[in-house]
């Protein structure tokens, strides 16, 4: 993962991932996971998603990571908010309205920033990192979650990756297996994807396929 890609995208505003309305496989599914009403909830690589807001309107604090500290800046001030800024091992804090983002590096999270985590929803994390990062993200997520079971909803994209390189990149059904070996998975719903990047187009691909699961979390032994 090249932390200036996504400096570079941000700059130059190239950010054709970010949706401008809320993912619906969040308000399909996010009910139907076991996240206690108010509880934390985790956004990684979280970018400006107006998911996030979607799930503080339902009652939840927010926790998220972002690498670009102007995607951050335009979350709060495209909501209006004025938040309080500080640090926490090494890592810049925005608070405001029961949402915080770190700016930074999502691998220097630790399992104190995380400790009232109560569910996790991943659309942009998973699919922004190649292959041998991914078993890596897994794995530090797994390390500073609290041990104790956790429902997740992800969501994954599927597509002909030999026509184009990511991100966002293809995980297969197979990789999901294997990343989460020990956990249940439940496949909620696929559905196209009919606006692909324009990286995509030009590559031959007209059409992505989007899928939602449920993963609950094992607890974490360290």
């Amino acid at each position: 993962m090249n932390p200036e890609f996504w400096h570079e995208r941000w700059a130059a505003n190239q950010i054709g991932f970010h949706r401008a309305d809320v993912h619906p496989f969040l308000a399909r599914y996010w009910p139907t996971l076991k996240v206690v009403p108010g509880a934390t909830v985790f956004v990684p690589l979280c970018g400006k998603s107006l998911d996030m807001h979607w799930l503080a309107e339902r009652g939840h604090e927010i926790i998220g990571v972002e690498l670009s500290e102007a995607a951050v800046s335009q979350f709060f001030a495209e909501a209006g908010l004025q938040p309080k800024c500080d640090s926490l091992s090494g890592l810049k804090r925005y608070t405001a309205s029961g949402i915080t983002l770190y700016c930074g590096d999502f691998f220097s999270l630790t399992e104190e920033m995380m400790i009232d985590t109560g569910g996790i929803y991943d659309r942009a994390a998973l699919v922004a990192l190649p292959p041998d990062i991914r078993r890596r993200y897994v794995h530090h997520l797994r390390s500073i979650l609290p041990r104790r079971h956790l429902d997740m909803l992800l969501v994954t994209l599927e597509y002909d990756q030999s026509l184009v390189a990511g991100p966002p990149h293809c995980v297969p059904a197979t990789e999901i297996d294997m990343l989460f070996n020990g956990d249940t998975r439940e496949h909620l719903a696929s559905m196209p994807d009919n606006a692909p990047p324009p990286k995509f187009v030009t590559a031959g691909i007209s059409e992505l396929t989007e899928h939602a699961w449920r993963i609950r979390l094992a607890p974490s032994h360290g």
